[in-house]
């Protein structure tokens, strides 16, 4: 069975929610991506987003040196939202860590998990 981009549920907006999943099952980052983003990371291997602010194509690491090295796509039950098991190459999180779900809420309170990597 061949897989179709365009059989996945996009919004409004033609994009996708694609979550990013360490190979140690760590959940990364999220971001969006469109039927284009879809098939340039099926094609090169490299995780391709679409920038919501910048209106263009996001490489994960083109800039920072942090890539993202697909190794499974994987697509949910209602075909709204993506997981993308990836090799992560530094940290996955603009602000330098490792993940951008790096805050806790405890006890009515924040709580930072990771600080950001040397």
């Amino acid at each position: 069975m061949s897989f179709d981009p365009e059989t996945l549920n996009y919004d409004a907006n033609g994009l996708i929610p694609a979550i990013a999943q360490a190979t140690d099952g760590t959940v990364l980052m999220m971001a969006w991506m469109n039927a284009a983003a879809v098939v340039r990371t099926l094609e090169s291997g490299r995780v391709t987003y679409w920038s919501r602010s910048r209106q263009a194509f996001w490489v994960k690491g083109e800039t920072s040196g942090h890539t993202q090295r697909l190794i499974d796509f994987r697509v949910d039950c209602d075909r709204d939202c993506l997981l993308l098991v990836v090799e992560q190459a530094g940290p996955a999180c603009h602000t330098n860590r490792r993940s951008c779900f790096y805050t806790a809420v405890r006890d009515g309170g924040e709580v930072e998990l990771m600080a950001p990597e040397a």
